[in-house]
């Protein structure tokens, strides 16, 4: 199971790979899809009731969900061919926003069709993650893996862009019907392209839901897979409840008007430049000895935000910010190695369950931090938590040679 490579890959090796290099594009025209309906989808629903309430559960439908999804579906990704898998979830979000776009939905359903389309991403990127691991060893995995999270940052900034310009240009029915020929586009893309490879092992004869609880506690119960899921989903709480009051931050520091849109964009580009630069210069050992510095680096800014900056320094701090999310290129290959193979599929999924609840509830719960304290101060506070996560990952004895000590 042990995947340790001392060689070094490149970005050119790992796109090399035929079944890999399919599920990097696919999956980031998927990703740039699901931000078009998203922004596209709040500017309906405000436009048709003038509720910024139900246009912020727009926002949030498709990530509570995926608490169910990893829960009841998580087993999926080692039950079902990955080609079928795959391509019926994005045929499935596409007939999912064809409906919201063609059909006039009372605004519940809309968002009850969003909700059960956002049960699917635990599925579908537990099965892409079981595939990249297959394809992909050593170093060469490391580095899609870092491929992968730059790919899907830049979909989520396109994706956001593009909603702009259909939703001005042709109205947010039209967008969300781009959206849907986006992800049927994408379904016949892995229906032709890739290749049909085999599921994995039946070891029992259980219900989907049995076996996906259980799987779930078989790989909490592991005491090194759960310090490295709690050391990738922990960060990301802090920092997105962070940026989360970057709006009633700069009014705080008396920052231009639309001095909110640049500033959230600071970190997305500081996480793509770390990324390349941790993956693609250093070499794995590095990687590895580099998380908790780097968890320091990822919480360290949002501290200094407590000071009184101008719009310049607060940008600055926010990319160092984001440059500190590459700390999870040194997480991937002991969270590989620390995995069963037989439950593979189902640790990604539930990796993205993590990752993508607890991001949502983090811009809730420092929201109301921020009612009790200085939104400066909130901020800080988050920094600080993301600072104790990585002196408790130390404390935990992280180490690339060896497994985390009791």
């Amino acid at each position: 199971m042990t995947r340790i490579a001392t060689g070094r890959a490149t970005f050119r090796q790992v796109l090399a790979q035929p079944v890999f290099r399919v599920v990097f594009g696919v999956r980031s025209l998927a990703i740039g899809a699901n931000a078009l309906q998203i922004v596209a989808l709040s500017v309906l629903i405000y436009a048709n009731t003038g509720s910024a309430v139900l246009a912020g559960l727009a926002f949030g439908a498709g990530f509570l969900p995926q608490v169910l999804g990893g829960v009841v579906l998580g087993a999926l990704p080692d039950l079902v061919r990955p080609r079928r898998l795959i391509a019926a979830g994005y045929l499935l979000e596409g007939a999912g926003g064809a409906a919201i776009a063609l059909v006039t939905l009372p605004v519940w359903a809309s968002l009850l069709i969003v909700a059960a389309i956002g049960s699917l991403t635990p599925v579908l990127q537990g099965t892409s993650g079981r595939l990249t691991a297959e394809v992909l060893s050593g170093d060469a995995y490391v580095l899609g893996q870092s491929l992968l999270h730059v790919a899907a940052a830049l979909a989520q900034l396109a994706g956001m862009a593009a909603a702009g310009v259909a939703v001005a240009t042709v109205g947010p029915q039209r967008a969300l019907l781009i959206c849907a020929v986006c992800h049927l586009v994408a379904a016949v893309a892995i229906r032709l392209l890739l290749p049909d490879l085999p599921a994995g092992p039946r070891s029992a004869r259980r219900s989907l839901v049995a076996r996906s609880w259980r799987g779930n506690r078989r790989l909490l119960a592991d005491r090194t897979v759960r310090v490295l899921l709690l050391a990738q989903w922990l960060p990301g709480v802090f920092t997105t409840g962070a940026e989360g009051l970057l709006v009633p931050y700069g009014d705080l520091r008396g920052y231009p008007v639309g001095a909110a849109g640049p500033l959230l964009a600071c970190v997305p580009v500081g996480m793509i430049a770390g990324d390349l630069v941790v993956a693609r210069l250093l070499p794995p050992a590095a990687r590895e000895r580099l998380v908790v510095p780097l968890i320091v680096l990822l919480g360290l800014p949002l501290v200094g935000l407590v000071l009184d900056l101008g719009v310049v320094a607060a940008g600055v701090l926010l990319f160092l910010t984001g440059c500190g999310f590459a700390y999870s290129v040194g997480i991937q290959r002991p969270f590989l190695d620390a995995i069963p193979d037989d439950v593979r599929g189902q640790a990604f999924a539930l990796r993205s369950t993590g990752l993508m609840t607890l991001q949502g509830m983090g811009p809730v719960a420092f929201g109301g931090l921020a009612e009790v304290l200085p939104v400066d101060h909130a901020i800080g506070v988050a920094g600080l938590a993301t600072i104790a996560v990585a002196l408790w990952l130390g404390w935990r004895g992280f180490r690339p040679d060896r497994d985390l000590v009791s």
